[in-house]
């Protein structure tokens, strides 16, 4: 099991969970935020930190954003906008830093309203 980051954090980035993410598996989209499902340790530290409840235990995702659970694999295992290959399993974000992509889904939505 995993966490998984949904679409409330579209054009929110917050980055709170990066920085309580004891083992750097929350990597920066163009868009939003992936959780590394292989990465993850499951220690559930990032979720009470997001300010728009964007993350979720894999299992408590509501049914409306479940397709999210798919995007957050399909980030890491699929090829990417601008990139030539999957990014696979990196083994930490920092050193990727900002990787101005999302997934197909995530960069067709619309603009998210800013509170």
């Amino acid at each position: 099991m995993t966490y998984v980051i949904a679409e409330p954090c579209v054009d929110v980035l917050d980055r709170a969970c990066v920085d309580e993410c004891p083992v750097d598996c929350i990597y920066e989209g163009g868009r939003m935020l992936y959780i590394h499902p292989e990465e993850c340790i499951d220690c559930g530290a990032c979720e009470p930190v997001c300010p728009v409840e964007a993350i979720f235990f894999e299992d408590d995702v509501p049914d409306e954003l479940e397709r999210y659970t798919q995007e957050n694999v399909d980030f890491f295992e699929t090829t990417l906008p601008g990139r030539e290959e999957p990014l696979g399993s990196p083994g930490g974000a920092a050193k990727l830093g900002a990787l101005g992509t999302d997934t197909p889904h995530v960069v067709g939505l619309p603009p998210s309203p800013q509170e």
